[in-house]
Formats: C-alpha cells, structure tokens, sequence
C-alpha cells in the first residue's frame, strides 16, 4: 500500500492511501477532533476533484484519525477575526463547495463513521453514498446551541429523514448513536468498529481484484458475513 501526505502548513492534515483502484482520505487532526480548518478543506475539494478525473480511481473512502470522524468546522478563524466578515464567508464558501463536490461526485464514497461526527463532519460524509456507522458513531447537528442552523445541506437530508425526526434532530442538537443514525437512514450500514478495522486492510486487495461497484461485497468480507446490517436502502445513493 503506498501512502502520501499533504503537506498543510508543516503539518499532515489530510493523509492519502492508494490501494488498487481505490483512494482512502484520512482526517489527520486528532487533537482537534478532526475539525475542518480552511487547509483540510481546500485539500479534500482538491483530492475529489483529482480522483473524480482518474480513470483509475473506482472508489473514495473518507475516515478520521483518532476519537472522531469530524467534530465539525473550525470556525475560530471567525472569531479571531470579528471585524473581518470576508474571512468566515470565504471559509463557509469553501466548506460548503466541498459539500455540493460530494453530494454530486459521480463516482463510490464511502464514509466510516467511527466517533464524533457532527456539523460539518457530517456535510463532509452524509452526502456520499455509504455512511458506515459503528458503536463509537456520535452524530448531531448543534449549531442550533450556537445560534445558528443547520447548513452544510442539513436541510435536505434531515428532511428527507422518516416523520419528523430530522425537525427534532435539527432544531434541539439531540446526539443520536450508531444504531440510531442506522434506524433513521443517517447510517446505510452498521458494523463493530473493531471487526471492521481488523479486517479491512486484508480485504481491500480482493475487493481490487473483483470490483463490481458491490459495496456491499465490501462491508460483508471486512465482517466475515455476520455483524454487517444496512437500512434496506443501499442501492440508492442519497442524491440523484
């Protein structure tokens, strides 16, 4: 497996592996929950990019180092600068391209969501196709706390969650876990985080060889065919 690093300010925000056809993209920001600085972002956007025009690349796996997915945006830039209002515009314009990059990608993304994953962390992985959720899985929505709304496409796939639990997730912050998020639609796919890790590196070369757009051939031979559950819905991706 060969692996490469972007170089973010000194340090590897965003950590790229290739294995065969697929490219996996790694939040490297731990000790700050993976939040999204302006740096990752322009990376990621610039990766999807990249990736979607390789002819080569079948498939996107997104992951977060450490505790967390992705706690979200790092909005401090913002705060640093209160009389500077262009700075957190072009920060927001940014975060919310990489999102439309996402919701529109023509190819496979894959987003485990293993720990903390909430505002922005989740603009950054319920656009793609298949979100996997596992037992650590933390999902919320909290800019209502903070005197904001739901964005980063809140709108559209809390509203398209069953009854009005995207209303309730969207409007309290309410934390939901990763058979919650599964049970909801958040979550295509639920698997023990330690099973899944175990196996995937093992995996990822046979899914090279007999690649045909199966995820779920994936998700079942990283857990041997027994703790994989999905909603029922994983053959429609979540935008058309």
């Amino acid at each position: 497996m060969a692996q490469t690093s972007s170089n973010n300010g000194g340090t590897d925000e965003v950590l790229v592996e290739e294995t065969g056809s697929v490219r996996t993209f790694i939040l490297n920001r731990p000790k700050k929950l993976n939040a999204l600085s302006l740096q990752m972002i322009s990376r990621l956007t610039e990766l999807f990019y990249a990736s979607e025009e390789d002819p080569n690349v079948k498939m996107i796996i997104l992951k977060g180092q450490g505790r967390a997915f992705c706690a979200g945006g790092d909005v401090s830039l913002c705060f640093q600068n209160p009389g500077n209002w262009k700075i957190c515009a072009n920060f927001l314009q940014k975060q919310y391209t990489l999102n439309y990059v996402m919701a529109t990608y023509s190819k496979t993304q894959i987003s485990i969501l293993n720990g903390i994953v909430m505002g922005g962390g989740a603009g950054a992985s319920i656009h793609g196709r298949f979100r996997v959720a596992t037992e650590k899985s933390v999902f919320a929505m909290p800019e209502a706390d903070l005197g904001h709304f739901p964005d980063v496409g809140a709108s559209y796939f809390l509203s398209r969650l069953p009854g009005f639990f995207g209303e309730y997730a969207g409007l309290t912050g309410s934390r939901l876990d990763g058979a919650e998020m599964l049970a909801c639609g958040l979550a295509t796919h639920f698997v023990s985080s330690d099973v899944y890790y175990l196996n995937l590196q093992h995996v990822m070369p046979i899914y090279n060889c007999f690649y045909r757009k199966s995820i779920r051939f994936l998700l079942l031979l990283c857990v041997n065919c027994s703790v994989c559950y999905h909603n029922g819905n994983t053959d429609m991706p979540l935008y058309m």
